[in-house]
Parts: C-alpha cells; structure tokens; sequence
C-alpha cells in the first residue's frame, strides 16, 4: 500500500522541522546527491539547492553526461565517494534509473525520486515506456543522426515544462544535455529500492513519464508518496514540496542514525 501524505503537512513540518542543529546533532550528517534526468542538466535542481541548504543540508550534484546508464552511474559513484556520512540520493526522470542502480552503494540510506523511473532488476527504460500509453513528449523528440536525441523547443515548452514561464522553458530548451539513444535499452541489474527506504514525488500532469508508470512504480517500491499537480519538472515548478520531501528523508536518516 502506497504511503501518501497531505500538500499540506509534507510542505510545512519537514523543512521547518529540520534545523540545522538537527542535522549536526548527529554522528555523521546526511548528505544529499542529486542526479539530474534527460534533456536537462545539474542546474534543473537550482530552486531546490538554495531550500536545502537554507536547513544546514549539505547538498552535493551530479552532472550526468546522459551517454549511457553505465556512465551515468560512474559520474554518480565519483560524487558519493566525496560525501560524507549517510547520503539521501535523489534523481529526477532518467535520475531515477541511475540512482536505482548506483543507490546500492553502501553510503546510501534512502532514495527520493522526482517524476522518474524506478526501474526493477533486468529492466529498461524502454521497456517501461512501451508497458503503457505513449507520453505526448516522446512525439517532441529529434534524432540528431549521431544517436543521440534532443527535445523539440515546442517539445520542452508545451510537454516538459508547460508550468514553468515560457522563457525560463525556451531557456531549457537550448541548455539541455542530449540524451544517447541507448539509455533506452541500458537494464537495471540491482535495484537500490529493494533494500533502502524510498520516498516518490509523482507528478500528475508528467507528459514526459506517464503519471501512472510513476504510481506502479511508487507501489512496487512501497515508497512514501507525494502527488503534486506538477508538469515533469515539480523540482522547478513546486521546488519548496519537492524539497521538503527530501528534507522528510533526510529526518528519517538522521534519526536512524542517532
């Protein structure tokens, strides 16, 4: 059974729960590592860093270079060696496929994920976008005839970011990072979510992942849930609920490790 908690509670106790005395009140503090998705880059996580933050949070990024699942989850793997104590690992969209795989590193304690995948052992990304309806993002897609795929500017703004200003989505759309055409078919071989404690923000309006695929997937990892009437980018149209989410994780870490 999905474990849901109300807009209201997620967006207030957390963050204002969580002071920064809290934090450095333990043995080790709690890191968190962001891993940003598809078509997108480090700075998607840009209105949820400074919230973080603002709580004593240490907060480390990954700048994935989108070119396969395997180099996805090395970039990933360089960052948790830096980081100290346990590490609240987070990932939006194709993030979450990564941090499915990397999040078995022992330094891991809980899993967020963003409007993402959550993929099972043995599992593509293309195998769960064929398991249902056609999200209206992947009609936006562009071959660029060296395998790898852009979002159309009318693709970032009408289906990945329609609730953001429509410059700060023309912004996106010349900043994001390719995507290889072979994450697609990249398989999960040990899931982070079978042994950690996951929390999902799911997104309702999502026109890239499929609303229902992120509920299954939440389901199947009996995450803590939050469902926000959010596009596929909540972490920069709902930043403070996406940030207390996490900050809800990294309270639960940080009392475990007392």
């Amino acid at each position: 059974m999905l474990k849901s908690l109300t807009l209201a509670a997620i967006a207030a106790a957390p963050l204002t729960a969580l002071t920064p005395g809290v934090v450095a009140a333990q043995g080790s503090p709690v890191t968190v590592v962001l891993v940003h998705g598809a078509w997108a880059d480090g700075s998607s996580w840009s209105k949820v860093i400074p919230l973080l933050q603002a709580k004593g949070i240490k907060v480390l990024i990954v700048q994935n270079p989108t070119t396969s699942l395997a180099d996805d989850v090395a970039a990933t793997e360089r960052v948790l060696a830096d980081a100290t104590g346990p590490v609240v690992l987070v990932g939006h969209s194709w993030g979450g496929t990564v941090i499915t795989q990397a999040g078995t590193d022992p330094k891991v304690a809980a899993l967020v994920y963003v409007s993402a995948f959550g993929n099972k052992d043995g599992q593509s990304d293309g195998e769960l976008v064929n398991a249902y309806a056609k999200p209206p993002a992947l009609g936006a897609v562009a071959d660029d005839g060296h395998g790898y795929l852009r979002l159309t500017e009318a693709g970032v703004v009408e289906d990945f970011a329609p609730d953001l200003p429509l410059a700060e989505a023309k912004v996106m759309a010349v900043t994001q990072t390719p995507l290889a055409a072979v994450t697609f078919g990249d398989k999960v071989t040990d899931a982070a979510w079978k042994t950690r404690p996951s929390w999902f923000v799911i997104s309702a309006n999502d026109r890239v992942i499929g609303p229902q695929m992120e509920r299954d997937a939440a389901k199947w990892m009996n995450a803590k849930v939050t469902v926000l009437q959010s596009s596929h980018v909540s972490l920069l149209s709902h930043p403070a609920e996406v940030a207390a989410v996490i900050a809800d994780a990294v309270n639960t870490v940080a009392a475990k490790a007392q």
